[in-house]
């Protein structure tokens, strides 16, 4: 066992520099440079130095400079009063101020953090649970699509295809479907409690096999009859429900695609690795399909289009008052309520991270058989981790339509999954803030610094087959690949991450400075201080 290690005076790393002078003046600079940058009006005043700011490539590095300043505050040895003026100042004022004079920064504002947050909800099931999701984006398309349908003349298509089609449906129909929910879902929580004072039998578990395609079956009998009984009213729905349902389906996206979560990972948990990984890319890609063909629900390839936005009187008179135009209140809104679900789920994050079942996920991912031997319930901890994962996508995904007024199943190719695979590996799997950085990194890269690349470039007379503006995708593929050879923990990882990725270069650490006689006295050679055997055809204790 590795002796408890009491570093000398001597060896304690220096304290970091007191930089609250820097943080704050660079705030300053950076946020006075950033609304100049996106002031039209003001930029036409100033010549030469106006249309340099104007260069796309320099506005890029400008809002990129600008949004370190947050990742500054929250690295550097600063006074609490400079870090928090710095990162509030910078999300609740400069941002929207600089995004009234420039819609597209607010909108790219929206994009990061829409990314942040599935990148920390991906980071739950592949940075703590190590369970390679490649389909993660589904649940983001289920999110989408429940609000997407509902708050849109979609919704009055199928009111109406179900009012010319109503079948044998009927009032009787939605009563026997309610009957069939009441009565499984009572059976499903009595066998549950069952089982936890027992030990599971045959009967029980087919008995709570049996309520669930029962609960499935009461939903869809009751779905079906609701909207048949309500087709009557779909002249009055032609542009979809009233968007005061808004935040009742904020609930429901949430719901939704954690039960998803549930029902796809169910079958595919008792599987890992890179076996897991193949199964939920085509389940990824299942849901993707479904949304092209269900014509009648999600209008197929041609996409559901216009999506309403909440509608909040008190908070558009607000905005309105700050000098926002009308086109601008929803864009606003949805900056504001991202910035409060981004809380939330960073919250809860690092709140299951400490917990128990934080903990329990860790102990899977690092040593599943381990982990089983000391009583880690695995299928339940790893549906808890999907679920978790996919709660978090699916409310973004509502947000993401509610953004965008159309959202089609384009939008939810594998390439979506890739990318916010991506964030999570290159910010640091496992580390919350790093998450945070890699969305901003690759959503910066995709939408600002790589296409402004191509736009400065696209009149300097270079041949079109090595024109940066053709060569985006293998710009960041190289990026990508020198950050995994360079630092392959990540922008900014976790103290757990590095330490298993420099497991070698600590226990030589740790061999040279113990305080531990044995470690220290003659010539013993401490190959691995009780960790692991020493070589293959040695026991395992570290002797030798």
């Amino acid at each position: 066992m590795t002796a408890a290690v009491k570093t000398p005076p001597s060896m304690k790393p220096a304290p970091a520099p007191e930089r609250t002078v820097m943080l704050v003046l660079i705030f300053l600079v950076t946020s006075a440079l950033l609304l100049v940058s996106h002031n039209g009006p003001l930029l036409e005043g100033l010549g030469g130095l106006g249309t340099f700011l104007r260069n796309p490539i320099v506005e890029a590095l400008l809002v990129s400079l600008f949004l370190a300043n947050i990742l500054f505050a929250h690295l550097w040895r600063a006074a609490p009063w400079a870090r928090a003026v710095v990162g509030l100042g910078s999300l609740l004022i400069v941002l929207p101020l600089a995004g009234r004079e420039d819609t597209s920064l607010l909108d790219l504002s929206i994009q990061i953090m829409i990314f942040a947050a599935l990148a920390l909800g991906l980071n739950i099931v592949v940075g703590l649970a190590g369970l390679l999701d490649l389909g993660y984006v589904a649940f983001f398309a289920v999110g989408a699509y429940t609000w997407g349908i509902f708050a849109s003349p979609r919704f009055a298509e199928v009111l109406r295809y179900y009012g010319e089609n109503p079948g044998a449906t009927n009032a009787g129909t939605l009563a026997i479907g309610l009957f069939l929910v009441v009565v499984t879902a009572a059976s499903m929580v009595y066998v549950n409690r069952l089982t936890a004072r027992t030990a599971p039998t045959r009967t029980t578990t087919w008995s709570f096999r049996l309520a669930s395609i029962g609960l499935i079956a009461g939903l869809v009998l009751a779905a079906r009859a609701t909207i048949v009984l309500m087709s009557g009213q779909a002249g009055s729905l032609a542009n979809g429900i009233n968007p005061g349902f808004f935040w009742l389906f904020l609930a429901l996206s949430i719901m939704a695609a954690a039960i998803v979560g549930v029902l796809i990972g169910l079958p595919v948990l008792r599987l890992k690795g890179d076996y897991l990984a193949i199964i939920t890319l085509g389940l990824g890609e299942v849901i993707r399909v479904l949304a092209n063909n269900l014509d009648l629900y999600t209008a197929g390839s041609q996409g559901i289009t216009p999506i309403k936005s909440a509608s909040v009187p008190w908070f558009n008179a607000m905005a309105g008052a700050l000098g926002f135009t009308e086109d601008q209140y929803y864009l606003l809104f949805l900056y504001f309520l991202v910035l409060v679900v981004i809380a939330v789920i960073l919250t809860v994050n690092v709140r299951l991270d400490r917990s128990r079942i934080g903990r329990a996920w860790i102990a899977i991912r690092d040593d599943e058989v381990a982990a089983q031997a000391m009583g880690v319930p695995l299928v339940q901890t790893k549906l808890i981790a999907f679920a978790t994962g996919a709660s978090f996508a699916g409310v973004m995904g509502m947000i993401f339509a509610a953004k965008q007024t159309f959202i089609s199943p384009e939008s939810f190719n594998l390439f979506q999954s890739i990318g916010v695979l991506s964030m999570v590996i290159l910010g640091g799997m496992g580390s919350f803030p790093g998450v945070i950085l890699g969305a901003a990194v690759v959503t910066l890269l995709n939408l600002r610094i790589l296409p402004g690349l191509g736009e400065a470039t696209a009149n300097l007379g270079i041949p079109q087959q090595v024109n940066p503006g053709q060569l985006q995708r293998l710009i960041f593929g190289i990026i990508l690949v020198a950050m995994m050879l360079l630092r392959p923990e990540g922008l900014l990882p976790s103290r757990r991450r590095t330490l298993e990725l420099h497991h070698d270069d600590n226990q030589e650490d740790d061999s040279g400075h113990g305080s531990g006689g044995g470690l220290n006295a003659g010539p013993i050679e401490v190959l691995s201080p009780g960790l692991a055997p020493a070589s293959e055809n040695e026991r395992s204790g570290g002797t030798k």
